[in-house]
């Protein structure tokens, strides 16, 4: 089934600041590449027959481009993020208004949390992180205002920051996840709630092969995770490599730039 994405054009992409292990200023970065990267992976979605929705990206708020960031979209509700970190504050009510023009109904936060970096919806449930970036707390109002059951995950190694880069969906039951990123009892919940999950190596983990996007049939991955590749090539999805090494140096993924739009206003 043809999904609906949001994504952001990293016009202003830079790495000006260090709000995670992946963030090196001094490296510095090349717009003009991750430009090109970041289209590469939106025509990737529009040949799997994939709408894409773009927001207007914003001078000064370079990390933008990661739309899963910017809100939680539900059944045609939109939970609104509440970022932790000073330099991204202003993204949030960006997004919020971005959907809130088109008629969706929008909650804002009333808790830091950073939209689908840390919450990943499949059919019954909403896998939600904490640890890092989002409270405890949030995960409860997103349960409230969603109607759908949410499950606390713990995340421990801080180069896992977002439960999006540990761990995506396969489809609307099943997972791929790192299990060196979780808490021994959130480990122990995985591996009740997903039996048959996927479970990558630290090296996969490492070049952010678990920032990916799965549409139940097709999994666009970083190129770099070659062992996963090959785990979700013998479980029967078709595998999608894309180059986002520039994108990489702030901490994102094919993930990272794409915020799924669940269900349409009313």
């Amino acid at each position: 089934m043809p999904r609906h994405f949001l994504m952001c054009r990293p016009d202003h992409f830079a790495v000006e600041y260090a709000i995670n292990p992946w963030m090196h200023p001094e490296a510095g970065s090349d717009r003009d590449l991750a430009i090109r990267q970041w289209e590469g992976l939106k025509a990737v979605y529009e040949s799997l027959g994939h709408q894409v929705s773009l927001i207007d990206p914003i001078e000064g708020l370079p990390d933008m481009v990661f739309a899963a960031n910017g809100a939680l979209v539900v059944g045609g509700r939109v939970f609104g993020a509440s970022f932790a970190f000073p330099q991204r504050v202003p993204e949030g009510p960006a997004y919020l208004r971005w959907f809130a023009e088109r008629g969706f109904e929008t909650l804002e936060p009333a808790h830091v949390n950073e939209g689908e970096g840390d919450f990943l919806t499949l059919d019954d449930v909403i896998l939600a992180g904490t640890g890092f970036r989002t409270d405890l707390a949030a995960h409860h109002q997103a349960q409230e205002f969603l109607g759908r059951p949410v499950v606390s995950l713990t995340l421990v190694d801080p180069r896992f920051y977002h439960l999006d880069t540990a761990l995506f969906p396969l489809d609307g039951r099943n997972v791929a996840y790192y299990p060196g990123a979780f808490s021994a009892g959130s480990r122990e919940v995985l591996r009740r709630l997903f039996p048959d999950a996927v479970l990558a190596t630290a090296l996969d983990a490492e070049v952010l092969g678990l920032n990916a996007v799965s549409d139940g049939s097709h999994v666009v991955i970083n190129s770099e995770a070659g062992d996963l590749q090959l785990e979700l090539k013998r479980r029967g999805y078709e595998v999608i490599p894309v180059e986002l090494s520039e994108l990489r140096k702030a901490g994102g993924g094919p993930k990272c730039c794409t915020l799924e739009i669940r269900g349409e206003t009313a």
